[in-house]
């Protein structure tokens, strides 16, 4: 299948019944060896395709000599690209689907992620991203945007649903899902799987550094779009008043994708990684078509006129979702 993503090499496959996907990893997005990475992305499939948006699981191929990072073999879903803002009701559907599965108790969940205080984990990956902003080659007023941004988070989240942890995707751009004839939206990468906030997953999803980063999605959303994709979610899932938190996360998933973004514009030109293990941003792993757009992306993120335009939707956003707003 064509190279779209920077983590995995996809083979269809044909077979008698229901075709499967071979999904071969270049590298490990969470910093694992080969046998812990497929571990880790078995259970994300098996436990998110229990609420039927998502992939099922059919088998692992171990790392070998011809695949020295393993494989997963899963089902292969028919479907087009996400269409925005048409599909959003859907997207926000495939979502709650995750978010309102019963959450095993602590020592059941692992292999995946499951930090005792969610927020102040994200909190804690984002400041470590932020290493990379000195390396990233930025504008001074960039910089001092985003940190002006960062040093805005909270520490804390006020109690409620939104800040207890759920099974989430922590991957929910649009390019990620594909939408099946009768309407479904399935969510067709799951790698990053934990047990989270739930408003990083509806960010992801609708955060203009997500919209715009897959060609086939692609699509610049109006606040006046993204509320109704909020309250949908709300009303499938029966979290209702959990706003300040879900725009808490909103802003704090914006950032982990800026800070990725200058991760990946300090690491991507150092030579991939031997060893084959772990996590790797080398260019030599990906095709060159899809390394231009990576780079147009990120250069396009991290510009002084983007980051003002997401910090007004935010802004625009806040008033749409106030419980005093009017449809």
């Amino acid at each position: 299948m064509a190279d779209t993503g920077l983590a995995h090499h996809h083979v269809w496959l044909e077979r008698e019944q229901i075709d499967w996907v071979a999904r071969l990893p270049k590298q490990s997005q969470m910093g694992l060896d080969p046998a812990a990475n497929l571990d880790y992305q078995a259970a994300c499939f098996a436990r998110a395709s229990q609420g039927g948006h998502a992939p099922s699981l059919h088998g692992i191929l171990p790392p070998s000599p011809a695949l020295p990072r393993g494989g997963l073999l899963v089902s292969a879903i028919r479907g087009r690209p996400a269409q925005l803002p048409k599909d959003l009701p859907d997207i926000a559907e495939a979502l709650a689907s995750f978010h309102v599965l019963n959450v095993p108790d602590a020592e059941e969940r692992s292999p995946l992620l499951s930090p005792a205080d969610p927020w102040t984990a994200m909190l804690e990956e984002v400041r470590t991203q932020a290493r990379f902003l000195d390396k990233a080659g930025l504008n001074t007023e960039a910089r001092q945007l985003i940190e002006a941004e960062l040093a805005a988070l909270p520490e804390r989240l006020p109690p409620g649903p939104g800040a207890e942890p759920r099974l989430i995707s922590f991957d929910a751009h649009p390019g990620n899902f594909l939408v099946t004839d009768s309407g479904r939206a399935v969510l067709v990468d799951l790698e990053k799987c934990r047990y989270g906030l739930v408003g990083f997953d509806l960010a992801h999803a609708s955060l203009y550094t997500s919209t715009t980063w897959d060609l086939q999605s692609r699509a610049e959303l109006l606040p006046q779009e993204v509320a109704p994709f909020y309250r949908h979610w709300m009303s499938a899932t029966g979290f209702a008043d959990e706003t300040a938190t879900l725009l808490a996360c909103r802003r704090a998933m914006w950032l982990w994708s800026l800070t990725w973004c200058a991760k990946w514009r300090a690491s991507h030109l150092l030579e991939r990684d031997a060893s084959t293990s772990g996590e790797d941003w080398s260019t030599e792993l990906s095709d060159d078509a899809l390394i231009a757009h990576v780079r147009d992306r990120v250069d396009h993120y991290l510009s002084v006129p983007v980051i003002e335009h997401v910090r007004q939707e935010s802004r625009v956003l806040a008033r749409l979702l106030s419980p005093h707003a009017q449809d």
